[in-house]
């Protein structure tokens, strides 16, 4: 144990100056982008693009819940079915492509690879695709419903 020195008044051993190295403080993740406020027009385009991508993929029971000035979350909630899996994972597919043709970036998207459940999160609009059995057990139309934002039919 002579390696290191002895401090004699606190007992305290140090490593030779050899074996000192720096502190490395860990790096902190950059902050995220602030929140750009796009406007209504922005959010109209943007929800009326999910719509049209949704009516020319044949989604079924497309509602559209408007969410402005109730949450934080975003401004529109758009919540549908495809009828499988691959129909499921196709109409998301045509959402993203779409999005990113028109010049509105890439979303984050979330259940891609089960496409049981895919949520497309635009930031303004938020697209939830279900298989039909999964969103029976989920009922997000009835927690956004009664005493919440009122949903209105797409078409």
């Amino acid at each position: 144990m002579g390696q290191g020195r002895r401090t004699a008044s606190l007992g305290i051993r140090t490593l030779p100056e050899t074996l000192r190295t720096e502190t490395v403080r860990p790096e902190t993740p950059p902050r995220p982008a602030p929140v750009e406020d796009h406007g209504l027009a922005y959010v109209e385009a943007l929800r009326d693009l999910a719509l049209g991508c949704l009516d020319e993929m044949k989604a079924e029971e497309t509602i559209a819940i408007d969410l402005a000035g109730k949450t934080s979350l975003a401004d529109t909630m758009i919540i549908t079915s495809g009828r499988s899996q691959r129909h499921v994972g196709s109409i998301a597919d045509k959402i993203l492509q779409e999005m990113k043709n028109k010049g509105f970036g890439t979303a984050r998207v979330e259940g891609l690879p089960a496409c049981d459940w895919v949520l497309i999160d635009a930031g303004d609009v938020l697209v939830h695709i279900f298989r039909p059995e999964v969103r029976g057990f989920y009922n997000l139309e009835k927690m956004w419903g009664a005493d919440r934002p009122v949903g209105v039919a797409a078409g």
